[in-house]
């Protein structure tokens, strides 16, 4: 994947092939490094893509549909919102992401903004570990089908 990154001219990293964890945490992990990419040009300098790869665990409370890749993506919809150009993919190499037809979900920094145009509130969705049914209204489910390889998670965060 690295290879792949840095033939597009980004500055690729490899940050981890054994993330794991709470996914929400993870999130926070995610705009943490988002920050400090923009800030001080660590651990790579922009435009960069930091890779993981790994499996996150969700703890369920409550009663939604969603995967924890998607759980990723929407606990990092308000760390990574507002900064500019940043982007966060999170998919399993299986095309598959829970009980759900979608592999994982994309956010950058305009889905806070374009949720809270559309009266979403992913705080409400990430309660009901519902994160399915936000990206279905919203956008971002990425939609693979199964592949038939299972490999591991993959975490790209883009900031350019």
């Amino acid at each position: 994947m690295a290879e792949k990154v840095r033939a597009t001219g980004l500055n690729a990293f490899v940050l981890t092939t054994k993330l794991q964890g709470e996914a929400r945490e993870a999130a926070k992990l995610f705009g943490t490094l988002a920050r400090a990419v923009r800030e001080t040009g660590k651990p790579a300098a922009r435009p960069a893509c930091l890779i993981a790869g790994g499996e996150l665990t969700v703890t369920v409370a409550g009663r939604g549909k969603g995967g924890r890749c998607q759980e990723l993506a929407l606990a990092a919809v308000k760390e990574i919102a507002g900064l500019t150009g940043t982007a966060l993919v999170a998919f399993g190499t299986d095309g598959i992401d829970g009980p759900t037809d979608a592999a994982g979900a994309v956010v950058d920094d305009s889905t806070l903004l374009r949720a809270s145009r559309r009266g979403l509130d992913p705080g409400w969705f990430l309660v009901r570990n519902d994160s399915y049914h936000f990206f279905k209204k919203l956008g971002g489910l990425i939609q693979t089908g199964p592949t038939g390889a299972n490999l591991n998670d993959l975490y790209l965060l883009w900031v350019r």
